[in-house]
């Protein structure tokens, strides 16, 4: 019987995006024994004009010191073959002081075997960057 997103339980769409559910909630709890369990060491990640490979990457997202993700909202969660989608909003907090804001994201992941093997997307780090006081809060001339 599928659910609300026209899925299949038990599919291997159903099982990709707990995968992808499982990588981002690190985020929140920073158990990157998790991380490791659902991201491959070799990934491979595409953003912010750059292209990266190794599981240090997100592991260092995940444990910024100074940084601390308080919410996060899963806006929408799409699955097809070995790819998921997302959108989502992260509340962050600096922890110096106590600056609050909140990033949004788009990210698109592949998988194989039960791990992240790929990713690619933006998030919005000018804001992020404007909301937690380190930007100035006024428009770049350009």
């Amino acid at each position: 019987m599928a659910d609300r997103s026209g899925i299949e339980a038990g599919t291997e769409q159903e099982r990709n995006i707990e995968v992808v559910r499982r990588y981002l909630r690190t985020f929140l709890t920073k158990d990157l024994a998790e991380l490791a369990e659902v991201v491959a060491e070799d990934v491979e990640i595409y953003g912010c004009a750059t292209t990266v490979r190794g599981r240090r990457y997100p592991e260092a997202a995940v444990s910024s010191p100074g940084l601390t993700v308080l919410d996060q909202q899963i806006l929408e969660i799409f699955a097809a073959q070995d790819r998921v989608v997302v959108s989502m909003a992260h509340t962050y907090r600096r922890d110096a002081t106590g600056a609050t804001t909140v990033q949004s994201a788009c990210k698109m992941y592949r998988l194989a075997g039960g791990r992240i093997v790929q990713f690619w997307g933006e998030q919005d780090t000018y804001g992020l960057l404007r909301g937690l006081g380190l930007l100035p809060d006024e428009p770049i001339a350009f």
